[in-house]
């Protein structure tokens, strides 16, 4: 059953401002993702001028692209488990170190993609 609440355009532009405020609450308190933005307005253009094909663009441009998405959703388990408790908790760091290492496999993964693509 649908939670009652806004439909149609409504519904999509009220996500629209939610994801906007969720973008600038990244960019004003995670500097890690600011580094990782500036890194894949850089990567941009040189996707696009080392890619040979639309498809190798695209695959590069996407495993950096990758990168920020993985780092949003570790920073919102962060900010998760800082909101249930300071105190250090066994599980609670667990999580904040799996969150962080979904964030390096991504950066690995792009750095493969990118090493495949130009030299392989």
């Amino acid at each position: 059953m649908a939670k009652p609440g806004k439909v149609g355009l409504d519904r999509v532009l009220s996500a629209s401002k939610y994801s906007y405020q969720g973008l600038r609450a990244q960019w004003r308190h995670e500097a890690a993702f600011r580094q990782e933005a500036v890194l894949f307005l850089i990567s941009l253009p040189f996707a696009i001028w080392l890619g040979d094909t639309g498809l190798e663009r695209a695959v590069l441009i996407f495993s950096v692209g990758l990168v920020l998405i993985v780092e949003t959703l570790n920073s919102s388990v962060e900010a998760v488990v800082d909101r249930i408790s300071s105190e250090h908790h066994e599980l609670s760091g667990r999580a904040k170190d799996l969150g962080s290492a979904a964030v390096m496999l991504a950066l690995l993964l792009a750095a493969v993609v990118w090493l495949v693509v130009l030299f392989g």
